[in-house]
Formats: structure tokens, sequence, C-alpha cells
């Protein structure tokens, strides 16, 4: 079955990530795939959405992003923006925010997707004790205000190496805000939480979804430090939907079943380690059977992105 024989209502609502190219922030991640092929082999497969990518592979001008996109018959979901939420100053937050919100609501943008960091500089992993917990709370819904000022819903998004990694990060996170989250169904399982049962527990609280399978084998190495994530990804971490260890199937009939009805959006990190892959190669591939795989049961219904 091709990518064109997906239901009209699942690709209606299905959109790509810059990052499924090998397109990411992290320094020595790998080569960064230009955009104009990007998103013209995104637009080849159907797609007709895609977030932004990592702040600077397209300019962070809302109309200059709008313009780049509607070359290419694409919009703007939604974006990546780190935070710094624990510490007790939190102004230079609320700038960088203000700045990354106002270009993203102008390109068209409806959430924003919050890793919250150590530092601007992703410094590695610290412990928080109660009152560092509870200025995080505080401060996510101050800056949640500040986007919402803007018209974006901003979203807690789970991420390795940072403040909200693990189970037990996911489980704090959750207690001292009233958050929406991006259920990223790699990121979440990679730190120890099941994506499906999230879905069951948390379905309210679902505002955006990361579509990614996962290696499980070295997921435990990622999640026992034995493997950075970057080492973990060119070794194959994340894989196809459907061939890795996630439980898509199973996540996105539950999410069907709670009458999810916003994106979906494919974001296989990959990294490229070697010379630009040839033309019609290298990760349209598995962005392509990615595709295939949620089109052979997806549900017939119509679905809205309210």
């Amino acid at each position: 079955m091709s990518q064109h024989d997906a239901t009209p209502e699942l690709m209606a609502r299905l959109a790509a990530a810059p990052i499924s190219w090998g397109v990411c922030e992290v320094p020595g991640w790998g080569r960064q795939m230009d955009p104009e092929r990007v998103l013209r082999e995104m637009a080849g497969l159907g797609l007709r959405a895609t977030e932004l990518g990592p702040l600077g592979w397209l300019p962070l001008d809302g109309p200059a992003v709008r313009a780049e996109l509607d070359r290419h018959g694409l919009r703007l979901v939604g974006g990546f923006v780190p935070l710094v939420l624990h510490e007790p100053d939190v102004a230079p937050t609320r700038a960088h925010l203000e700045q990354v919100a106002t270009a993203m609501a102008a390109a068209g943008a409806e959430v924003l997707n919050a890793a919250i960091v150590v530092d601007a500089g992703w410094a590695p992993r610290i412990p928080l004790d109660d009152a560092a917990w509870e200025r995080l709370g505080a401060h996510y819904a101050e800056m949640a205000e500040v986007a919402a000022g803007h018209g974006l819903q901003l979203l807690i998004h789970p991420h390795v190496g940072t403040l909200v990694e693990t189970a037990e990060d996911v489980e704090r996170a959750l207690a001292v805000t009233d958050a929406g989250w991006v259920l990223d169904t790699g990121h979440l399982l990679i730190g120890g939480v099941d994506p499906a049962d999230f879905v069951r527990r948390h379905a309210d609280r679902i505002g955006h979804v990361h579509l990614k399978d996962v290696n499980a084998s070295l997921a435990a190495k990622v999640r026992s430090g034995e493997l950075s994530l970057v080492q973990a990804t060119q070794q194959g971490l994340f894989r196809p939907l459907g061939e890795g260890d996630a439980r898509i199937d199973e996540v996105v009939r539950l999410l069907a079943e709670v009458g999810y009805g916003r994106w979906l959006v494919l974001e296989q990190d990959v990294a490229i380690t070697g010379s630009e892959p040839p033309a019609d190669g290298g990760p349209v591939l598995d962005v392509r059977k990615s595709i295939e795989f949620l089109s052979t049961w997806a549900p017939r219904r119509e679905v809205s992105h309210t």
C-alpha cells in the first residue's frame, strides 16, 4: 500500500518533523540537510504540515517561514522551545519565549513544545528539590499565559537530557502543573514510561502527539547511561513506525478511542553521519514506511484540529 492510499482523514492531520530528516539542534548530531530538499520531500509524500525544526534552520521570522512553507504547500503546526523554569529568575526565559512565540504565531503555528532544560546550553540533568519543582510549576503557568497571549498552547515535552525525562520526572511534572502534554512515544519509552499507559491515565492532558518507534534494547542503554541519545540514534534507536517496541498501533488505537483528533507528527529521529543521501534515498524512505504503516488501519472518521 502506498502512502497515497492512507485515508484522507489521517493525512489531513498527519504532519512531518525535520528531525526525521536528521535536522537537529544538538551539537555533533550529524549532517543538517537543506530546507529546500527536506520540505520538497515532505510535500512529495503527501504531507501538508510540519513542525519548525531547530531554531535557525528556518529563519525565526514568521512571515518568512510562512512564505517558505507556502511554496511547498505546507503549513506550520508547532515547534520546539527549550525553557528554564526551575530557577528563581524567569525573566530571561520569558524574553526568549516572547521572541519565539511572536515568530511562531505569525507563521501560523498552534502549539509550542517546551523542553524543560537545566540551562540554555542543555547542561546535564540535576536533581530538583521540592522547592525547585514548585517553582517549575509556577513558572510553567506564567509561560503558558505568555504563549496564550500569542494564541499558542504551551505543552510539556518529555525529552531525554531534560528535567522531564524519567518516569519519576513525568509524575512530578504532572503533579505540579496543569499543563497539556506532548505525547512523545519515543522519549516517554526511553525514560521508562509506557506510552499506551500514559494515554490511558492522562488522555485529558494530551494536546499534541509525536509518533516515534524505538528499539527497546538501545533505549535501555540510553536509560542506563551506557549510550548517549546521539550515540544510540546513530546506532538505530529510532525505527520506522511498526518496526520497534513502542506499540504504536495500540497507542494510536487508544488515541482514537479517547477522541483525540489533533495533529499526529511523524518524528523519527535520525542522525546522518555520512555524505548527503542520494536523490530519492535517505531518511525519506523510513518516513514513507511509517506513513504506509499508519495507512493500513487508520480509522475512517472525521477529525478536527480544535
